[in-house]
């Protein structure tokens, strides 16, 4: 009989994963569709990836990371005030912001993205938060692997 075949930096996966942080999920596929990336694709962070490495298919395991290792540690240089002029260019104008509400951003020159959570809100402008939800945490993450390739 085969041995099943082991994640590899550069491995395509199908997997179910749940990442867990002091104040619950942040991410679950266990109760929908599975996940499918590639490793090394930056689609989940070095930390993480490194930790799927040799996990062979079928494998549902649960790991545990200490705090800042998924997501670095909290920057407080992340912490950002957003002025009111250029959330109504970027978003719908004289919206208003709710604390802890997370909000999408347009990156540079329209490259990707970028989420910041709603920290405090005043006239002019609003304070937001553009560290990962997990930077600085303890994370717990459960993974099945259901292909590897």
């Amino acid at each position: 009989m085969t041995a099943p075949p082991l994640v590899q930096p550069g491995s395509f996966l199908t997997l179910h994963y749940r990442l867990s942080g002091p104040q619950g999920d942040i991410i679950n596929t266990f109760e929908g569709p599975a996940a499918t990336l590639t490793l090394g694709n930056t689609e989940l962070s070095e930390a993480i990836e490194a930790r799927l490495i040799g996990l062979a298919e079928g494998d549902h395991v649960t790991l545990a990371l200490a705090p800042g290792e998924a997501f670095g540690p909290r920057n407080p240089d992340m912490l950002q005030w957003v002025p009111r002029a250029l959330l109504d260019k970027f978003g719908e104008a004289g919206a208003s912001y709710a604390l802890g509400e997370v909000v999408e951003f347009p990156g540079p020159e329209g490259q990707g993205r970028y989420a910041g959570a709603v920290q405090q809100v005043a006239d002019d402008a609003v304070l937001f938060d553009f560290n990962h939800p997990l930077a600085g945490q303890a994370v717990s993450l459960e993974v099945k692997v259901i292909g590897v390739l």
